[in-house]
């Protein structure tokens, strides 16, 4: 039993969220690959995140959300 198993799946996704935020807030590429990794985000989340991105001036980062899958 991992940790995470004692969260409900809303409290898994804002803390997610609040981590990517983090990750993007930081500049850390890496970090953001793996907090992207096999997720999809709502086209209000993926806007957001990309403006966070672009405030920082950080490309890759910005790219790496621009490729990731919106939820239909």
């Amino acid at each position: 039993m991992s940790i995470e198993d004692d969260h409900s799946p809303s409290e898994k996704s804002i803390a997610g969220m609040e981590g990517l935020q983090s990750a993007i807030a930081n500049g850390e590429v890496n970090r953001v690959k793996q907090l992207l990794t096999n997720e999809m985000l709502d086209e209000l989340q993926k806007s957001y995140l990309i403006d966070l991105a672009k405030t920082n001036n950080h490309q890759e980062i910005i790219q790496l959300l621009e490729d990731t899958p919106t939820r239909p």
